[in-house]
């Protein structure tokens, strides 16, 4: 398994922020669309029904109060021993009936490089117009091993599937 921006990737699966933890909980992108687990649930859309997919409340690195907060949280947990659950995000799915939101927990050991979200965020709506798909990056995954890149070569691959 491998984290590149928004996205944990192996061989078999794409998935928004981390994968399903011992819950079940988890947002899967897959060719045909995005599929979501969550207390039992699994709800399913396919690239077409969707109009956007954006990730809001992911921590970036960055300035800014809200980010502190998360950072400063995270550090006091640490500090008192605690365990505590990843910074939670959420994929929000517009469709042409409204809008779904999706909680998704962070996969990134603190905050996410700031352009990395950037990318993420345009590779998500490159599935969404058909522009792209999760299978690049499980073909990626299936020969990169289960080591997350360095930070550079992160930027480099979401900017090559992103087009840019």
């Amino acid at each position: 398994m491998a984290m590149v921006g928004l996205f944990w990737i192996t061989a078999d699966a794409v998935y928004v922020g981390a994968p399903p933890g011992t819950e079940g909980r988890g947002v899967r992108l897959t060719e045909q669309g995005v599929e979501a687990r969550e207390a039992g649930d699994h709800r399913t859309w396919t690239w077409e029904e969707l109009r956007s997919a954006t990730v809001e409340g992911a921590p970036v690195r960055g300035v800014s109060r809200r980010r502190l907060a998360l950072a400063v949280e995270a550090v006091l947990t640490a500090a008192l021993g605690g365990v505590g659950e990843p910074p939670e995000m959420l994929l929000r799915l517009e469709t042409a009936s409204g809008t779904e939101e999706l909680s998704v927990h962070s996969a990134a050991a603190g905050a996410y490089d700031e352009e990395e979200f950037t990318l993420s965020q345009d590779l998500l709506a490159r599935f969404v117009d058909g522009d792209a798909s999760p299978r690049t990056l499980t073909r990626w995954a299936g020969g990169a091993g289960d080591t997350t890149p360095k930070p550079p070569e992160r930027r480099a691959l979401l900017r090559k599937w992103t087009g840019g």
